[in-house]
C-alpha cells in the first residue's frame, strides 16, 4: 500500500469509513485513553481484541447478526415499537458500533458507564409481540439471543474476512464476550463454540419469518449509507454478511438464489478489500487503547493460526 494508487485508495477508504461512522471530538465520546494500565473487560492478549479490531469482519458480522435477530420476535418487536430504524438505521449501526468498541476496549468504568446506559434504556422497552406475547428489552433470554447472535457474527466475520480461529480460540472468544451479556443482565449465556451451536440449535423452534420480518429486510436492503457509491457500498457489505448465516437461518429467512450470488460476491469482493480496510483504519479505539495499555498496536494483527 505504499504506492500512490495504493495511498489514493487508503485515504479514499478511510474516508468512507470515517463519514459512516465518524468519531467523536477529542475530549467528548468515549475515553479509551485514561486510566493507564486498565485493561477494561478484556484481556488485551485474548483472542476478543483481536477480532474486535477488524473492521470488515465487526462490519459484515454485525449485519450478519441483525439479519438473525429479524427472526426472533421478542427482539423484533423490540426494534419495531421503541426504534425509528425506518428512517435512522444507520445511527442505530452507529450507536452498535460505539457499544461494541467502548465496552472491547475502553477502561473498565467507562464500559460500565456504556453498559449502565443500556440496561436503563432496556427498562423502558416493553409491549407484546405479534401474536401478543410480551416481551421486555431486560429479560436475561433476550439478552442472551442478542448476545450471542451478535458474538456469533463477529467471529464469523473475522474467519471469513481476516483468518482463521481455532476452536481453543474461539471458545475463550465466547468465554471472554460473555461478561457484556452477564453484566446487562443475560443469564446462561453460552461460553464455547459447542455450547453456541448447541444453544442456536435449541432457539430456532422459538423463531419465525414474519411480514414484520421481511418489513425490517427490506429496509436493511433499501439503506442508504451516506458515503459514495451508497447502493454498492450496502449490497457489498450486505452480502458479505449474508454470506456468514447458518444453513438453517437461510432457509428460514428464504434466501433465494439470486440472493446467494450477491452474499458470494459480497463476500468476494469485501476478502479482496479488506487488507485496504484494514491499512487505512490503524489509529481507532483498539489502537488507542493498545497506547494506554503499553502495548504494540501490531498484537492485533497476529494470526491465531
Amino acid at each position: 500500500m505504499t504506492s500512490p494508487i495504493g495511498h489514493a485508495l487508503r485515504d479514499r477508504v478511510r474516508g468512507w469509513v470515517l463519514h459512516a461512522f465518524p468519531r467523536a471530538p477529542a475530549g467528548t465520546g468515549i475515553n479509551y485513553d485514561q486510566p493507564t494500565g486498565d485493561p477494561g473487560l478484556f484481556d488485551p492478549d485474548g483472542p476478543a481484541w483481536r477480532v474486535h479490531a477488524d473492521f470488515p469482519g465487526m462490519l459484515s458480522g454485525g449485519l450478519c447478526a441483525l439479519m438473525l435477530q429479524t427472526l426472533h420476535p421478542a427482539a423484533l418487536a423490540g426494534v419495531w415499537d421503541h426504534s425509528n430504524f425506518r428512517d435512522d438505521l444507520v445511527g442505530r449501526l452507529r450507536r452498535t458500533t460505539d457499544f461494541v468498541a467502548g465496552t472491547s476496549y475502553a477502561p473498565v468504568a467507562e464500559a460500565q458507564r456504556l453498559i449502565d446506559r443500556v440496561k436503563r434504556i432496556h427498562s423502558k422497552v416493553r409491549g407484546v409481540t405479534e401474536s401478543g406475547v410480551p416481551y421486555s428489552a431486560d429479560d436475561p433470554a433476550l439478552l442472551t439471543w442478542v448476545h450471542v447472535t451478535e458474538a456469533y457474527g463477529f467471529l464469523q466475520g473475522y474467519r471469513r474476512y481476516a483468518g482463521a480461529v481455532p476452536v481453543a480460540d474461539a471458545d475463550r472468544y465466547y468465554d471472554e464476550t460473555r461478561v457484556v451479556a452477564q453484566r446487562l443482565g443475560a443469564t446462561d449465556v453460552p461460553r464455547s463454540e459447542a455450547q453456541v451451536e448447541a444453544y442456536l440449535m435449541q432457539v430456532q423452534p422459538q423463531l419465525a419469518y414474519t411480514a414484520r420480518s421481511r418489513t425490517v429486510i427490506d429496509v436493511l436492503a433499501h439503506m442508504r449509507l451516506p458515503v459514495p457509491l451508497p447502493g454498492l457500498s450496502r449490497d457489498v457489505f450486505l452480502g458479505a454478511g449474508a454470506a456468514l448465516l447458518p444453513a438453517w437461518a437461510i432457509t428460514m429467512l428464504g434466501r433465494t438464489p439470486a440472493d446467494a450470488l450477491r452474499a458470494r460476491l459480497g463476500a468476494g469482493s469485501l476478502r479482496a478489500m479488506a487488507p485496504v480496510f484494514r491499512a487505512a483504519l490503524n489509529d481507532g479505539p483498539a489502537q488507542r487503547s493498545c497506547q494506554r495499555m503499553g502495548i504494540d498496536p501490531a498484537r492485533l494483527r497476529r494470526p491465531f493460526a
